[in-house]
């Protein structure tokens, strides 16, 4: 797929509705990989910040990467070539924010990783609510090879989706592995040919938007949060995120739509 021109307002993203409902948010430098730069972290900043403040419609994010060779490479290390140590915290508080935008965004994000997927960009990839993958998908944390650490996440998310010791063979060691392995271990949600990703993750995008907005939100949040609670206390933020439905024209479209036999027309309110 070639490069799409960047979106006015956005250097390094290239933003394409679908319908109402559905974008496809490119990762936009095609030329480096796309890997993470500065502008990029400040353009995934003001995006997803914006859509948590409102999502004006949107129901799913599909996030990929710009041609077909890379997700994104990882932070741009010709940008940080003789960066100093002020220079490089400033950037990093940068990245800091772009990976809580993320797993904070309220719209969920499925993640169609195309390609090489290293440092950063598996940290980003890390972020979404879950990832496809083409074949030829490459995934790695190569930081303590670098002399530096994951810092965008990856040493919390990954282990989160593919288990401790997994994920400290993974980053301690630095080494790469595929989208078979990123499956198998429940990093990756499905494994397709490059040609088949996009209309695969664009059909879940589809299904989810078809869906109460109102209750995927909060379903999103409930089992987010909830990861980090007790049962008990889990269970109990289940039931606030539930009642907050209760009094919504969705939740009455819904049932009134299932006893007339016909699809729901959901309004998100």
């Amino acid at each position: 797929m070639s490069a799409r021109a960047a979106t006015p307002g956005f250097e390094t993203l290239a933003l394409e509705a679908i319908d109402d409902h559905v974008t496809i948010v490119r990762l936009n430098r095609p030329d480096a990989a796309n890997a993470l730069n500065t502008q990029m972290g400040r353009d995934l900043v003001a995006f997803f910040e914006d859509v948590a403040l409102d999502p004006k419609g949107l129901r799913c994010i599909v996030l990929t990467g710009a041609g077909d060779k890379a997700f994104c490479a990882g932070g741009d290390l010709k940008e940080r070539r003789g960066m100093s140590d002020e220079a490089w915290t400033r950037q990093h508080v940068i990245f800091e924010r772009m990976v809580r935008a993320l797993i904070d965004c309220p719209v969920p994000i499925i993640g169609a990783v195309n390609g090489a997927a290293y440092g950063g960009g598996c940290e980003i990839a890390g972020a979404c609510d879950f990832l496809y993958a083409a074949a030829i998908a490459r995934f790695a944390l190569t930081e303590v090879t670098l002399g530096i650490m994951p810092g965008g996440g990856g040493t919390q998310t990954l282990p989160r989706a593919v288990g401790e010791r997994r994920a400290k063979e993974l980053i301690l060691t630095g080494k790469p592995f595929t989208a078979t392995e990123a499956h198998a271990w429940g990093f990756v949600n499905e494994v397709l040919s490059p040609s088949e990703l996009l209309p695969a993750a664009l059909a879940t995008a589809s299904r989810i938007a078809r869906n109460a907005p109102i209750s995927v939100r909060q379903a999103k949040l409930s089992i987010h949060r909830g990861l980090q609670l007790s049962l008990r206390d889990g269970l109990a933020l289940e039931i606030e995120a539930y009642n907050r439905m209760v009094p919504t024209e969705d939740r009455r479209e819904g049932v009134l739509a299932f006893n007339e036999k016909r699809p729901p027309n959901f309004r998100g309110r």
